[in-house]
């Protein structure tokens, strides 16, 4: 079902997501303005509970509102201003228009904030995602980089004896082929195979997965204990190399989603970074694109 409303205690005007173990409240005070949340994302609802941040979705004119200091443009569907004591992200579309169709503001520790559409652009009859893609991922990335973790361009498995492969990569790198690999393997679940959260939890380094899949359409709300970091490659044959902490970590913050335009959030990310690549065992992984590379993961497993 793609209506919020599907677990008890939920509404189409207020639904919570959790991911990574950051709750989100999101709200509608509009009757107009019916919510429900979209693809993937419906595995991560959970009933009503305490959250991480609270936000309040609204409809709004847009085409006259006041911004801010640009501090960060993505170079393509939304823009960061700073303004006070706020942080204002613009999304706009060539399709809709030069006036934003969404704006979204939150307090600098992004503990509340409020989502507004612009209502000309949109049916008001028709249920609508406020968070919808980026702005999820962008608002649980500002929540990671409070010091509570870091969001990773991987595919992670979870393997049959729990254990946690974290297969990291830019587009092309091989995220997909792996996650299909592992797929049709018994006892195996996939928690995304383009986005993965880490975060620390005690003395342990946990992986999770999260709505923001890839090709492969995989996406789970599940989460397991960091074993191994891989970081993909392409070769003649299958192989393991293994990698100096210091390295992993600059490979690590290069497929990292930090917010760039707050210097210490940059400077948590690294640090958080840094200690999960002297943590966990770190290797190069130059594969080819058949089932025998699950083997050699498989066998260095059991020989650790």
């Amino acid at each position: 079902m793609s209506h919020s409303s599907s677990l008890p205690g939920l509404s189409s005007h207020r639904f919570f997501l959790r991911i990574a173990g950051l709750v989100i409240d999101v709200l509608s005070d509009d009757r107009e303005l019916r919510l429900r949340v979209e693809g993937a994302g419906n595995s991560f609802l959970v009933p009503p509970t305490d959250s991480d941040i609270k936000v309040l979705a609204r409809w709004g004119d847009l085409s006259s509102e006041r911004r801010g200091e640009k501090i960060f443009d993505s170079g393509a569907l939304w823009q960061v201003y700073s303004e006070n004591t706020s942080y204002q992200f613009y999304f706009t579309s060539t399709t809709l228009g030069p006036v934003p169709y969404k704006i979204a503001r939150f307090d600098r520790e992004f503990t509340s904030g409020e989502v507004y559409l612009h209502h000309p652009y949109f049916t008001r009859s028709q249920p609508l995602y406020p968070l919808e893609y980026p702005l999820d991922e962008l608002l649980v990335i500002n929540l990671l980089a409070k010091g509570k973790g870091a969001e990773v361009h991987a595919c992670g498995v979870k393997d049959s004896e729990g254990d946690g492969h974290l297969f990291i990569g830019q587009s092309g790198a091989g995220k997909t082929t792996l996650a299909r690999l592992w797929e049709n393997s018994p006892g195996i679940t996939v928690l995304s195979d383009d986005r993965i959260i880490l975060r620390r939890e005690g003395p342990s380094l946990w992986m999770y997965g999260t709505p923001w899949h890839g090709e492969a359409e995989l996406a789970s709300s599940d989460r397991t204990l960091l074993k191994r970091v891989y970081f993909l490659s392409k070769g003649i044959k299958n192989e393991l190399i293994p990698l100096r902490a210091t390295d992993a970590a600059g490979r690590l913050f290069a497929c990292s989603f930090p917010p760039f335009y707050s210097q210490q959030r940059l400077d948590r990310t690294l640090t958080f970074l840094v200690e999960v690549a002297e943590t966990v065992p770190c290797y190069e992984l130059r594969f080819l694109p058949d089932e025998k590379v699950l083997e050699l993961i498989r066998a260095k497993g059991r020989l650790d």
